[in-house]
């Protein structure tokens, strides 16, 4: 260690100190977590060089939140992680109060550009600034750019903030120039996405305002990402306060936008408004195209209306969601796990077209670890509410009820072992498709991402069970046909 460290310096000696103090059985299998302390937004999600890179906002010497650095780890098959020293710390007066989320792209030289948001703390004389700065490296080593910030607010027209303006996604176009998107509030429309185009990633024009709030989705836009998938725009937001209506629960929320992008006018003209995640702990999404042209997601499996206050059982936290293809069906947004988690599938158990009534289990499905699809045949049935229960012992469950009838489920998380006064239910359409109705859950220890027919929603949430408790029933109101494949994963 140098007697005089930098602030990047002394968080890389921390985590060289630290790291190996740390048991990693206590780790999720597939998930990430940081390398040590707090973890929030994932950064700078891409491809690069031949592995995956995710970078994410991180303060490594404590388990709550604190001023923003940027971790970063690596990967071929975007399950298994292995971490890298810590690429980013606030060490400049651009970025004196934190280095915040953001992107990276490759370079046309062969560099990898990370654009993120730096904020100026407030002063005497004035309040709090958020701007856009860049840094360029190898992939490991990164050097911030003497010009930062690389965009101020004060080239924004009137209106705009210039304390909320951050979390900058950077693409290279199909016409060999940069874009980015940015959140921000505006004074009259709330939250709003802004867009910007450069030749270098560096020098930054103005472009206009793609989408905003329109008071009707939240004060406040973060975390955009903007890209096109078959055949539709797709801008994905993560609103702030937002009021419930439709399909969205009141606070913070993950919003996707589809529609058309009108070049000439800046516009994104909207053909549907859907969430993208209902669950309770899903924010923050970014998106990356994988070589084989797969669209795919990762986001924080957390809430900021819950995490603050939320027990620190493990030496560190914070997690990441599984990694999710993206795909169109029928106008609507879905997604589905990455195919890669195939390759920890151990064990399977099926159970074709059995006729479940008062509640039971099945041989062989229980676990933890488990990546299970029930597929419901209601057929001429009777039943009307069916429920399957997992994390399941004599004092815990977690319950996931489907009532037939309305086409609606419930996601309760209520008997999961919590005693905290916070969110613990949730109501999401869940309709009987052709047939059938589809659930597929995978469970990594303290978190349940559930998939209803086939990812047309998906409800995501940590639960605080003890892992000893890993039975699985299923009950239904009256007989009901449905099949079971189970894997154990490992």
């Amino acid at each position: 260690m140098s007697k005089n460290p930098t602030p990047l310096e002394r968080a890389r000696d921390y985590e060289r100190e630290q790291a190996p103090r740390l048991p990693a059985d206590e780790r999720p299998l597939f998930h990430l977590t940081p390398l040590v302390g707090w973890m929030n937004d994932p950064n700078g999600f891409c491809y690069y060089k031949g592995r995956y890179h995710l970078f994410y906002q991180y303060h490594p010497y404590s388990r709550v939140w604190g001023p923003m650095h940027w971790g970063h780890a690596v990967s071929c098959d975007l399950l298994h992680w292995t971490y890298m020293p810590c690429a980013l710390a606030p060490d400049t007066a651009a970025d004196a109060g934190g280095c915040f989320s953001g992107s990276a792209v490759p370079l046309a030289d062969g560099r990898l550009l990370l654009c993120y948001t730096g904020v100026q703390p407030a002063g005497t004389f004035r309040r709090e600034t958020q701007t856009q700065c860049a840094a360029i490296g190898d992939g490991i080593n990164f050097e911030k750019v003497s010009a930062n910030p690389i965009i101020d607010p004060a080239c924004l027209p009137q209106g705009y903030s210039t304390c909320d303006f951050r979390d900058p996604k950077v693409w290279l176009g199909e016409d060999g120039r940069y874009y980015m998107v940015a959140g921000n509030r505006q004074a009259e429309r709330q939250g709003a996405i802004l867009l910007f185009s450069s030749g270098d990633g560096l020098d930054w024009r103005f472009l206009g305002e793609i989408d905003s709030s329109r008071e009707e989705y939240g004060r406040m836009w973060e975390c955009p990402d903007f890209f096109t998938l078959d055949g539709k725009q797709v801008l994905i937001v993560s609103p702030q306060e937002m009021h419930a209506r439709e399909e969205f629960h009141a606070g913070y929320g993950t919003v996707a936008i589809l529609g058309r992008f009108d070049e000439k006018a800046c516009r994104l003209d909207r053909e549907r408004v859907q969430p993208v995640d209902h669950g309770l702990n899903f924010y923050a999404p970014q998106t990356l195209s994988a070589p084989d042209g797969r669209r795919i997601m990762i986001g924080w499996m957390e809430n900021w209306e819950t995490c603050k206050e939320a027990p620190r059982r493990h030496p560190w936290y914070g997690q990441m969601s599984v990694p999710r293809e993206l795909y169109m069906r029928d106008g609507r947004l879905c997604q589905r796990p990455i195919r890669e988690i195939e390759t920890l599938w151990r064990n399977t158990v099926r159970h074709d077209r059995v006729s479940v009534g008062e509640k039971t289990s099945l041989p062989g499905v229980q676990g933890r670890l488990l990546d299970m699809t029930v597929t419901l045949f209601p057929g001429d049935s009777a039943c009307r509410r069916f429920t399957l229960r997992v994390a399941e012992d004599g004092a815990h469950y977690v319950l996931i009820r489907c009532d037939l009838a309305r086409g609606e489920l419930v996601f309760d998380r209520g008997h999961g072992g919590s005693r905290r006064d916070i969110v613990h239910t949730r109501h999401v359409r869940a309709e009987v498709r052709e047939g059938t109705l589809t659930l597929r859950l995978l469970m990594d220890k303290e978190s349940i991402e559930l998939f209803i027919n086939d990812g047309e929603r998906v409800v995501t949430s940590l639960i605080p069970t003890p892992l000893a408790a890993d039975g699985i029933s299923f009950e239904a109101d009256a007989p009901v046909m449905l099949s079971v494949e189970a894997h154990s994963l490992g």
